[in-house]
């Protein structure tokens, strides 16, 4: 007799399949899978080999979050296409979840560098960095747009990249070097939002890659203007040029409460003269 022939007890199928046998008499009770034979003198549910890839995809699309509804229908009527359209249903959710959590990765770990940061930084340091380039998505502000207006156009934005919630990118401001070497320090011109993983390039803002002097500034915004002051002094002092912007971002929100401890990271881009 061929031993793939040979029934099982609904113990050893379950253990074969790493799953409790509660969850096989359920699938029964409602009419998903069923035993090859019940006893018919005790009842004993019987199980046979040729089952099991049948119990497997059941078990697979329910690790795929499909619902015991879903799979009775595939069940019903299963066939080679069926299975094939519910399985690139499944793998398109799958992707998506996969982007997701790369970006809720990313986040934490700009979370986490923050506070690496925060623990180990000199506020008084004023450095030189290398950053690769990066797309933002900014939109665009002057003197005159209110803080609720700028929230309608923040939260426009995180619509259009279908971003979940304000955590799954880093938000900061742009303020032109030409508008701080005048002393408009008030003269923001964008806000910007990197959004981990964008999948196109097209109508957004290019940080370029490059050198860029790092400082930090903590307090309210009215002493900014005496940090930049220092930011230029380094630079005249070291034959440094800046140009394009000044990327503003807050790195400790989320572990302050008054804005005398806010810290804002300073990155201007900058080249030997």
């Amino acid at each position: 007799m061929n031993q793939k022939s040979k029934l099982l007890t609904i113990g050893q199928f379950a253990a074969l399949h790493g799953i409790n046998k509660k969850t096989l008499m359920w699938y029964d009770e409602i009419g998903l899978f069923h035993p090859a034979v019940i006893n018919p003198e005790n009842g004993y549910r019987c199980y046979n080999y040729y089952q099991s890839p049948i119990l497997e995809t059941i078990l697979l699309l329910r690790e795929l979050d499909v619902s015991i509804h879903e799979i009775q229908e595939f069940m019903k009527n299963r066939s080679a296409e069926s299975l094939k359209s519910l399985l690139e249903e499944k793998i398109a959710d799958l992707d998506r979840s996969f982007i997701h959590l790369q970006a809720i990765r990313k986040t934490l770990c700009n979370h986490h560098q923050n506070m690496e940061t925060l623990l180990t930084m000199d506020l008084s340091e004023i450095s030189i960095i290398e950053k690769e380039e990066r797309c933002l998505v900014t939109v665009d502000i002057d003197e005159n747009t209110s803080f609720e207006k700028e929230v309608e156009l923040i939260t426009a934005k995180t619509t259009q990249y279908q971003l979940g919630r304000l955590h799954d990118a880093s938000y900061g401001s742009m303020i032109s070097v030409t508008s701080l070497q005048n002393r408009n320090f008030n003269d923001y011109s964008k806000l910007f939002i990197e959004i981990p993983f964008l999948t196109q390039k097209k109508k957004l803002h290019i940080q370029p890659k490059g050198n860029y002097i790092r400082a930090f500034h903590k307090g309210g915004w009215e002493t900014i203007p005496l940090r930049y002051q220092a930011i230029f002094d380094y630079a005249e002092k070291n034959n440094l040029t800046l140009s394009g912007f000044s990327y503003e971002k807050g790195i400790n929100e989320t572990v302050i409460d008054r804005i005398e401890d806010y810290i804002v990271q300073i990155e201007i881009p900058c080249k030997k003269q």
